[in-house]
């Protein structure tokens, strides 16, 4: 697990080497233990190291072929890459390391670009061909490693974050308005190439580019839903895959650990370590609350207190979200539309002084529809399909056992059509400058796309397209910023081809979701666990947090700004009474002052101080 970066200039003319020190110094924090720099004509990478297989200084990159003809700089784990090695041996390959990235470029040279299909794990890396002067780059299937991208007349720039890239660029920084637009009416972020930096774009998952005679080709090399197979014929089945692919992800030269958030999903991961490897000495790391409120999950993580040796908690308060917010603005490099992902920040934090790899559960209900508003999603396929009967059935169900119309409710908007549920949307605090919402509440991809689904099965295979990374990227941040590698198990590509092909009874059956998780890890969860219907995940106390008189007066002093005000995006009027209303417990709007919040924060770290 490392950072990488590089730069082509397009004229003949050398790379600076100091730019390419400064791109690495700024994440210097994905790869403490080791660096190093490749230079040669108009070409330079750079490479900053974490060590986690082969902790010896074999692993030191830019690493090159036994020919020195190639050259590559990887971010990321192949977790199959023990397989792969001794298919390579057998093909005449001799190895002098016991790393993967000496496997990853053998497999390049014998494959060529078809490799990438051979790989199970999370990567992005880019390789030089010193005979062609061309780049080769590639991203994991769903986005769990990042790459970046800027490219004008005279270069191209890539790194694994965009604070990176902001260290080589020739200009001013500027703000993307369509990505800071779905941000604030969507909650979203990442789900196209764009970012919140004008002239900066994401490799997206599943996509490789190649660099050469000056021309830079992005094509995708893997596509989900042609990738789809046999399904999971019983849950027996599905819980042999998710126990392979936990195994493959304890390969470790360095300890590992499990966030363990109390949830279906972490929790599955860790009564499976517990039952199948033997693995109590494990050490999990929880954020918890001595205050309680509705999102603490003690109750459910304390189940494994009996079995646990090593469990470590945290306790994330509104003070360290106040001193903590500059780093955690700097580690994301763009906002994030709520403080969940702090909470993890916080466990993150906490982890780094046990471990250096962590397991946790995402990506789980994306693929096993964990959100609620996927029985929204799951109506409209019963609907749509004529299945009256069932439709009436299921909706009885969720009301009997989760006594809300949160699903109801979704069930209808996501039958509106797709202008309609932006206008809705935009309109639910209705603080957004008319300019503003006018320029772009039309030609969104998530109210399009993402809630345009047809089915269940289509709305599974659209939040992989559109929803799932901005919380691979968030996890990738938060471990990376401590120097810790997160792996998540659910997302084994062989797993989720089959999950997402089962179904969609085996995915919400009688009023609740996961269901083939549930069934097939009877008698291994907590009871209490495996049978609960709520879900919670990194949840935080913000709107007490946003009452407290630092957060008050922050908050009151930036809405008062020039610079706020002349953003451009807000009705500032009608965000100083909404905040007022917050203070007086007449609504709880945390998720909107956070995202205010965020919005401005990031500013003045990434675009006023550019």
């Amino acid at each position: 697990m490392c950072g990488i970066c590089g730069i082509v200039n397009f004229r003949p003319q050398p790379v600076e080497k100091s730019v390419l020190q400064s791109m690495m110094k700024r994440m210097k924090h994905r790869g403490p233990d080791d660096e190093g720099t490749y230079l040669e004509e108009n070409i330079g990478l750079g490479f900053v190291r974490l060590s986690i297989i082969d902790l010896s200084d074999a692993g030191h990159q830019p690493m090159y072929s036994h020919d020195q003809n190639f050259v590559i700089v990887y971010n990321g784990e192949i977790y199959n890459y023990l397989e792969l090695k001794e298919e390579l041996k057998s093909l005449g390959h001799r190895f002098k390391t016991r790393t993967d990235t000496e496997v990853l470029l053998s497999a390049f040279q014998e494959w060529g670009e078809n490799c990438l299909d051979k790989f199970n794990g999370m990567f992005a890396f880019a390789i030089l061909d010193k005979k062609n002067k061309s780049v080769f780059a590639a991203r994991d299937r769903f986005g769990i490693k990042p790459l970046y991208y800027y490219m004008d007349e005279q270069k191209l720039i890539f790194a694994s974050e965009i604070a990176a890239i902001l260290k080589a660029l020739p200009n001013k920084s500027q703000p993307d308005d369509r990505s800071v637009f779905d941000y604030l009416v969507f909650n979203r972020t990442d789900q196209t190439e764009r970012t919140f930096f004008k002239n900066i774009k994401k490799v997206q998952h599943g996509h490789k580019f190649t660099y050469e005679n000056g021309r830079l080709k992005i094509t995708r090399w893997y596509h989900l839903s042609q990738k789809l197979s046999q399904p999971f014929s019983n849950p027996e089945e599905f819980k042999q895959a998710l126990i392979s692919s936990i195994g493959l992800r304890l390969r470790s030269d360095v300890p590992v650990g499990v966030c363990l958030s109390g949830g279906l999903d972490s929790s599955s991961i860790m009564s499976l370590l517990l039952k199948e490897y033997q693995r109590s000495d494990i050490n999990t790391f929880s954020a918890v609350y001595k205050e309680k409120f509705k999102g603490d999950e003690s109750e459910y993580i304390n189940e494994y207190s009996p079995y646990l040796k090593n469990m470590h908690f945290t306790y994330p308060t509104a003070l360290s979200l106040y001193n903590d917010a500059k780093d955690y603005v700097r580690a994301h490099n763009e906002p994030t539309p709520s403080t969940s992902p702090y909470a993890q920040f916080k466990v993150m934090e906490k982890a780094r002084e046990y471990v250096v790899v962590t397991l946790d559960g995402q990506g789980a209900d994306e693929e096993l529809a964990g959100y609620h508003y996927f029985f929204g999603y799951f109506f409209k396929d019963l609907l749509q399909t004529l299945r009256w009967i069932r439709l009436i059935r299921e909706i009885i169900f969720y009301l009997k056992i989760h006594r809300s119309s949160y699903g109801i409710k979704t069930f209808a908007f996501f039958l509106l059509p797709a202008g309609l549920k932006t206008r809705l949307r935009a309109k639910e605090n209705d603080v957004l400058n008319y300019e503003f919402y006018r320029q772009y509440y039309t030609g969104s991809v998530i109210s399009e796309n993402l809630y345009d689904s047809s089915s269940l099965n289509q709305a599974l295979l659209d939040h992989f397209e559109y929803k799932l990374e901005h919380l691979l990227k968030w996890e990738d941040r938060n471990g990376m910023w401590f120097s810790i590698e997160a792996r998540v198990p659910f997302l084994d590509h062989n797993l989720v081809e089959k999950i997402l092909s089962i179904p969609s009874h085996q995915i919400i059956q009688n009023g609740m979701t996961k269901h083939i998780l549930r069934a097939g890890l009877k008698g291994l969860l907590p009871e209490n666990i495996r049978t609960r219907s709520d879900k919670v995940g990194f949840l935080t106390p913000e709107d007490e947090w946003f009452r407290t008189e630092k957060f008050r007066s922050l908050i009151q002093d930036m809405m008062t700004s020039s610079s706020y005000k002349n953003r451009g995006y807000y009705r500032p009027e009608k965000v100083w009474n909404l905040y007022q209303e917050h203070l007086q417990k007449k609504r709880n709007i945390s998720k909107e002052i956070w995202k205010w919040l965020n919005l401005e924060l990031w500013f003045k770290e990434f675009i006023d101080k550019s």
